[in-house]
């Protein structure tokens, strides 16, 4: 609480007539960096890794980019690229018309 005081007599009061101080970026409150969220490793493709190829045909390997509910997972999640994502959700749609992934989970 008195480093508060100290702070705030530390600045010249304010006349009619001036204007106001540029604001710093102490003065913000979450606009600064976030901290304490830690570092994250960095999401790699699993087709372009392991040279995969994707088919509708494969139910099984659709299944892990889809939610429990049937939604189809995003990248940001999946960590695939976007060329693979855009073939995943077409394959997905595809598997989907043929009934072996269902569109919604009762």
């Amino acid at each position: 609480m008195s480093d508060m005081r100290e702070q705030q007599d530390a600045r010249p009061a304010r006349q009619d007539g001036d204007s106001p101080e540029p604001r710093r970026d102490e003065d913000r409150g979450s606009s600064g960096p976030r901290r304490g969220k830690g570092f994250f490793k960095k999401k790699v493709c699993k087709f372009c890794a392991q040279k995969l190829s994707i088919n509708y045909k494969d139910a099984d390997v659709l299944r892990r980019f889809v939610t429990d509910r049937g939604k189809i997972l995003p990248r940001r999640i999946t960590g695939s690229c976007a060329k693979h994502q855009r073939e995943l959700a077409v394959a997905i749609k595809r598997s989907r018309a043929l009934a072996m992934l269902p569109y919604v989970v009762k």
